[in-house]
């Protein structure tokens, strides 16, 4: 049997955010998010262009007032996917 300690819930889920931000598009910063309830995992997103546009680290930022507006937050896009497949997010966390 392992010696480690097991994660908490909260550390288990940050973790996993961790490795979704792996993912993401923006050179400016790797962020991720995954949205929970009753801790089950509902979905998970990055930060990054919208499906189906192109991403920062391919043709550059669009920046206004200090922002980049061809980046979606990850916490948006956890919403977008969950909205896609029809996973209602009432009383999840992020």
């Amino acid at each position: 049997m392992s010696s480690t300690p097991r994660p908490s819930w909260d550390e288990y889920f940050m973790d996993i955010a961790f490795t979704v931000a792996q993912r993401s598009t923006c050179d400016r910063a790797h962020v991720g998010c995954v949205l929970v309830r009753d801790r089950r995992m509902l979905c998970t997103g990055y930060n990054g262009a919208p499906a189906g546009l192109p991403h920062c680290d391919e043709v550059g930022h669009l920046m206004i007032d200090g922002h980049c507006v061809r980046t979606l937050h990850a916490e948006q896009n956890a919403i977008i996917q969950a909205a896609l497949h029809g996973v209602s997010t009432q009383g999840a966390t992020a």
